[in-house]
């Protein structure tokens, strides 16, 4: 356990990190206290320019992370909120990956860009894309060991969702807005309005991102929540009568959005 003197120590350095961050990041703000420069002289000029290639590396991180919004809204304009976003929510960690996962949520509250309503789930879509190419690697459940389990147990199979899967459901044409942007090309009219959902997923060393159905994507949605096999396909049914469970379960091979199925019963054995 860590002496008192010791906490407030962590506890001064923490918050001298969190004044020196939110300083750092806008240019509006004086240089700290105890920022000086060699002989003790006024360090100004060298602390904007450490702020300013603090702020362009954020930048442009954020512009490698969410290529799709940065194309969307055009090089300056997505600068300028990035900016916005840096100031409001500075870094957390170390890792410039982890950077950027309230970007979204942010972009859902901006008020000049408001009328673009799909963007804040495509930048959802791309940090799914990212988080799960940095996810841990496990290897995918294969059909040998789905046939593992005995046929009296298929109902109530459970499965384990693979690190690396995630998936984005929207009101608007997520995927189709997302391939269009990323990797092209870019069709001659997009219709936003149509609701789309999308699986993520990085079965060996690619990420890959397939459209779902609504059905599919209730079906791995509450496989994934830790549903039994029998009550995800009962959900996509309802929501889809002509949904096809068994192309749902060779999605679930084939897309590696798992890790491993047991039997259901195995709970009621550990409990």
């Amino acid at each position: 356990m860590r002496s008192t003197p010791d906490l407030v120590a962590a506890n001064a350095s923490t918050a001298y990190d969190d004044a020196f961050g939110s300083v750092l990041l806008d240019p509006e703000r004086a240089t700290p206290r105890g920022v000086t420069g060699p002989h003790g002289k006024a360090a100004d000029k060298r602390f904007n320019v450490y702020r300013n290639n603090v702020t362009h590396s954020l930048v442009a991180a954020l512009t490698e992370i969410f290529p799709a919004v940065a194309r969307i809204l055009g090089e300056e304009n997505f600068r300028m909120i990035a900016r916005d976003f840096l100031r409001a929510h500075p870094p957390r960690s170390r890792l410039v990956f982890e950077y950027g996962h309230d970007f979204a949520d942010f972009l859902a509250g901006f008020a000049p860009i408001r009328h673009l309503k799909y963007l804040p789930d495509v930048a959802r879509l791309e940090r799914a894309w990212l988080d799960a190419y940095h996810a841990a690697d496990r290897t995918p459940l294969t059909a040998d060991d789905l046939g593992a389990l005995p046929p009296e147990a298929l109902a109530t199979a459970l499965f384990t969702p693979h690190p690396a899967a995630r998936l984005v459901s929207s009101d608007y044409a997520v995927y189709t807005i997302f391939i269009a942007h990323r990797e092209g090309p870019m069709p001659e009219r997009i219709n936003a309005g149509i609701a789309e959902a999308a699986l993520v997923t990085r079965p060996s060393l690619n990420v890959e991102v397939r459209r779902l159905d609504r059905g599919q994507f209730l079906f791995l949605k509450t496989l994934s929540q830790g549903a039994p096999l029998q009550n995800a396909a009962g959900l996509a049914l309802e929501s889809q009568p002509d949904f096809d469970l068994q192309a749902a379960i060779a999605l679930t091979i084939e897309s590696g959005a798992f890790e491993g199925c047991r039997a259901g019963n195995d709970i009621d054995e550990k409990d």
